[in-house]
């Protein structure tokens, strides 16, 4: 089973804790602060396994946590840093913010890395602290959290060519014919309900991967039958293989319906080369319209094969042909992707104080990942904190919009008690 589509949550490792500590040895009088730092959380990477095709391994485990790094410990030790969490998709993978739909990045070669997660920093231990008025400091940091982020993966296979067309025209017996690909044949519509790969070997030196999409009819592009499900895979196409019923009542307006739907789709699909071929050839009726047919595409500028894929007439010069434009083709195309989203820069020390019910919350990446990071047990970190709830501007901003001695403040998961 191809899946195509999924969707995760990730998470980083948090920060380990820096210590408060102090060296204590027989006949070694004020040994002064030895408190290590902790170490790094783990990051989340996606990276790029040549021997998946599928996203299957995703419908079964949605949350990903990377671990921890180690708290500090005496004698200025430092914690250890968490290894990477890393998550294997198939090349192929284009990976966006779930939330906002901005792409991440595009995953494409063999070993290809992204780091969609940092994993946080781990805190200072107290020997950081030490100075000249304060030779015994008890202050000092947690570790910072990580980040958490919902990802929307989309797998667009690679293929050389693209084999397209309406339901029944042929295309997974055209691929069987070139390819050792066992596809599933039938006589009827929408016998395929997913791409089908297969490799053609052209000569000792040269293979060429085919992509068999599902059949497109008309409305495909806004999510008729089958094809707005698959269209996606064909991005990644050099070549289309255009395939025609010979037994359809009008091809060439199926070949210029299909066309219409790749356009509508994505324009960039419009100028990939195609090579087109009418199908089941060795049927009677078939040559008997061949002519004609012939002589209705020249009309337009297009070029028509004849072929049979069940007995595999002219299916090798289609191979041929393919290999030859490909040759002069670029390697890979650029994929249409969309845009990523331009976000002005952040100031990270820019905060919201909203009145509620209970009291006042302030709203603030940096503080709130400040406040995580103290240790409320000790004095002196939380002194510390409260010079930065100073520098900042937050306690004259909260005196300004009318808080009160005893109001309880509410940064992030913490619940702090208002003082003039």
């Amino acid at each position: 089973m191809l899946i195509d589509e999924a969707e995760i949550e990730v998470q980083s490792g948090k920060g380990g804790d820096g210590m408060v500590h102090f060296r204590r040895e027989k006949f070694v009088p004020r040994g002064g602060p030895d408190g290590g730092d902790g170490g790094r959380g783990g990051d989340v990477i996606l990276f790029v396994q040549p021997s998946l095709n599928t996203l299957l391994a995703f419908r079964h485990t949605r949350r990903y946590v990377a671990e921890d790094g180690g708290h500090g410990g005496a004698n200025n030790r430092h914690g250890r840093s968490a290894d990477p969490l890393q998550i294997a998709v198939p090349p192929g993978t284009v990976v966006y913010d779930a939330v906002t739909g901005e792409v991440l990045g595009d995953l494409t070669l063999p070993g290809q890395q992204l780091v969609v997660c940092r994993g946080g920093r781990g805190g200072r231990g107290n020997t950081h602290f030490k100075s000249p008025v304060n030779q015994a400091p008890r202050i000092a940091e947690r570790g910072e959290p990580g980040e958490a982020r919902r990802l929307r993966l989309e797998l667009k296979l690679i293929a050389d060519v693209g084999i397209v067309g309406m339901p029944n025209a042929g295309k997974s017996t055209l691929l069987a014919a070139l390819t050792n690909a066992r596809p599933k044949i039938a006589p009827y519509p929408f016998t395929t309900t997913e791409p089908n790969l297969g490799v053609a070997q052209v000569d000792e030196e040269t293979t060429i991967i085919l992509a068999d999409i599902p059949g497109l009819i008309e409305g495909a592009s806004q999510g008729a039958g089958l094809g707005h499900e698959f269209l996606r895979h064909i991005q990644r196409t050099r070549l289309l293989i255009h395939l025609l019923d010979g037994l359809s009542e009008d091809p060439l307006a199926d070949y210029a319906q299909i066309n219409t739907e790749l356009a509508l789709f994505d324009p960039a699909l419009r100028e990939k080369p195609q090579i087109v071929a009418l199908n089941k050839a060795d049927l009677p009726e078939v040559q008997e319209r061949w002519e004609s047919l012939r002589a209705r595409f020249r009309k337009h500028k297009v070029e028509v094969m004849l072929i049979s894929a069940l007995t595999r007439r002219g299916v090798r010069e289609v191979l041929l042909k393919a290999a030859q434009i490909l040759a002069s083709l670029p390697p890979q195309p650029a994929l249409n992707l969309p845009l990523p989203v331009y976000r002005p820069a952040v100031d990270r020390e820019a905060f919201t104080i909203e009145r509620t019910e209970m009291g006042w919350r302030i709203r603030s990446d940096a503080i709130e990942r400040a406040a995580a990071m103290t240790y409320w047990e000790y004095d002196g970190s939380v002194r510390r904190f409260q010079k930065l709830m100073e520098r900042l501007g937050v306690d004259e901003a909260l005196r300004q919009a009318g808080a009160r001695d005893g109001d309880t403040v509410y940064i992030g998961d913490y619940e702090l008690e208002y003082r003039e």
